[in-house]
């Protein structure tokens, strides 16, 4: 439908007997104004100038609902469905209609409708043409963000530094690459650009925030000429004291890292520790003595003997071995990759020499328990025994059950035997290493030095002295004692199927010391129980009951003092297994 064409305003002349040329210069002027603005009227017809057009579809001449309804059909239909975005070297593509992605067609037609019906704007048509008109895209700012966020997960990338490494004696590098985090903001801002550019556009680079390896390429090709490549060119041979042994590229590679410094450049590392204990090296050193081996030892009636030479340690520590090494990898040639690994020697602390100064001259005691045999104690005691037997307690110093003899597992010697645990027999591992510690402890009783901790069995034990026997428990319970005799001690430990002895090598500071027992108290009955449990050990009944033993020191056969020993032992109750 065509536009009513406004009616043109009368324009009065005045009557005048004469009329001056100028103002029919100015009627004649208005007249063709109006008749202008008729004419324009005429031929611009609808809202929208003529030869416009968005995106190639003409809307020249139409009214705005025409407008709209041909932009619904021709524009939207045709926008884009997917737009390929790209961050860093990582690409995707966005849907734009989960993105909240859509030409805005009424803000679109408004953009290109002319301002009104005035006679400017009518005037104004006749001399110009409508021309393209870019569309209006409208952004959902909630769900672009959205749709950025999950192709964020996929698209960003973590900064990866360059770097070196060593695998099966060969150099394997890294390139390092840049890292990118999409900025989510600032990509809405891109998205609808892409929108407008359509598929058919280049690929949109979604602002992003870079992040600079902290070793770039030129750091990875200097770290392989200078280091890397020389370090697995061959073998180095190192000597240790007398023994001499060399170590392959695979293994130094093992063992070989290259990390980077604050300045981005790589820097060779080697795990001495790891190296000091690779078979590569420990196998060639096995033959030296890694600690000092005091002098053995012995009785000749009550006086000590020395029945075997020291030993001097040869200790190839961790940082000698890698201040040996490292040097030599840059190194080309044979010759020039052989080295020395410097070694310290460890004294031990008595020699046939010292011996005597020490103090180590005569027998201060000496005690033996008896068991019946059994497999898992011969096992137990005689480790227990190999560890204890030899240790020396300079003046001053404290000797500890577990630090010396260690925990009791499987790993360190020890096998699953018979013990008590929460008053009642049962199975663990290192079970009659009990029989050692109650040794033990009577050799430092008579002995005369001081005890420092110790515990009794929760219940009595027949085969051990009333009151004068120990246990010991890793982690609860030890058994220690200090060095007060002034000289050094000597602890000789010894052990058979059936039997266990511990003898104190010093100088004793006492002629004699005697165990004086009391009488029992507190005597109460045991109880009776059933066990079902697999580690379930039967049990005889025994009564519990309170004892003291005296300690009493004596010196040139007076009695000096008098030390108490009190213990409590629970009743042993009786436990039958089913």
């Amino acid at each position: 439908m065509r536009p009513r064409i406004p009616a043109v305003p009368r324009i009065p002349v005045p009557r005048f007997a004469s009329v001056p040329p100028l103002a029919l210069a100015g009627g004649a002027l208005a007249v063709g104004v109006g008749g202008l603005y008729l004419t324009g009227l005429v031929l611009v017809g609808g809202e929208i100038d003529g030869g416009t057009s968005v995106r190639g579809v003409d809307i020249g001449g139409l009214s705005r609902a025409e407008a709209v309804r041909k932009l619904d059909e021709r524009l939207v239909a045709g926008g884009p469905r997917e737009l390929a975005v790209r961050v860093g070297d990582r690409r995707g593509t966005i849907d734009t209609q989960r993105a909240g992605l859509a030409f805005d067609v009424q803000e679109t037609v408004d953009r290109a409708t002319r301002s009104g019906a005035d006679p400017f704007s009518v005037l104004g048509a006749l001399f110009r043409s409508g021309g393209a008109v870019e569309p209006v895209v409208h952004v959902d700012r909630t769900k672009a963000r959205a749709t950025l966020g999950e192709l964020a997960k996929t698209l960003d990338q973590q900064v990866r530094d360059g770097a070196v490494s060593f695998e099966g004696g060969r150099v394997v590098q890294v390139t390092p690459h840049t890292g990118y985090t999409t900025d989510v903001d600032a990509a809405v801002g891109s998205l609808r650009a892409a929108f407008l550019r359509g598929e058919d556009g280049p690929v949109t680079a979604l602002p992003a925030r870079e992040t600079r390896p902290r070793v770039n390429e030129e750091q990875v090709r200097r770290a392989v000429r200078d280091f890397a490549q020389p370090a697995m060119s061959a073998p180095v041979t190192l000597t240790a004291a007398d023994r001499r042994f060399s170590i392959t590229p695979a293994v130094l590679g093992e063992y070989l890292t290259m990390r980077p410094d604050g300045t981005g450049r790589l820097k060779p590392a080697l795990d001495t520790e790891g190296l000091r204990n690779s078979p590569a090296v420990t196998g060639p050193l096995a033959g030296l003595p890694a600690t000092a081996e005091n002098a053995g030892l012995g009785l000749s009636g009550d006086s000590v003997i020395v029945t075997e030479d020291a030993t001097i340690g040869q200790e190839v520590s961790d940082k000698a071995l890698g201040k040996a090494v490292l040097p030599l990898l840059t190194k080309s040639g044979a010759a020039a990759r052989t080295g020395a690994v410097a070694t310290r020697e460890i004294r031990p602390e008595v020699t046939r020499e010292n011996a005597a100064r020490l103090g180590l001259t005569q027998k201060m005691s000496s005690f033996t328990v008896n068991f019946e045999k059994a497999p898992y104690r011969t096992k137990n005691i005689g480790r227990a025994v190999e560890l204890i037997n030899g240790s020396v307690v300079m003046p001053g110093e404290n000797w500890s059950f577990n630090r010396t003899v260690g925990e009791r597992t499987e790993h360190n010697g020890f096998v699953e035997g018979i013990m008590i645990l929460n008053n009642q027999f049962t199975k663990a591992s290192g079970g009659g290493v009990s029989a050692v510690a109650t040794t033990v402890f009577n050799a430092m009783f008579f002995a005369g030095v001081k005890p420092l901790e110790y515990g009794a069995h929760s219940f009595y034990i027949e085969r051990y002295p009333e009151g004068r026997e120990a246990t010991v428990a890793w982690g609860s319970l030890d058994l220690r004692f200090a060095n007060d005799s002034g000289k050094a001690i000597y602890i000789q430990a010894e052990s058979t199927d059936t039997s266990v002895t511990i003898t104190f090598l010093g100088t004793r500071k006492y002629d004699e010391i005697r165990s004086v027992k009391g009488p029992r108290t507190q005597v109460k009955e045991p109880a009776e129980h059933v066990r079902t449990d697999d580690k379930c050990v039967p049990q005889t009944p025994l009564e519990g009951f309170d004892v003291t033993v005296e300690r009493v020191f004596l010196d040139n056969g007076r009695e000096v003092k008098r030390e108490p020993f009190h213990t409590r032992y629970t009743p042993r109750d009786e436990v039958t297994c089913e």
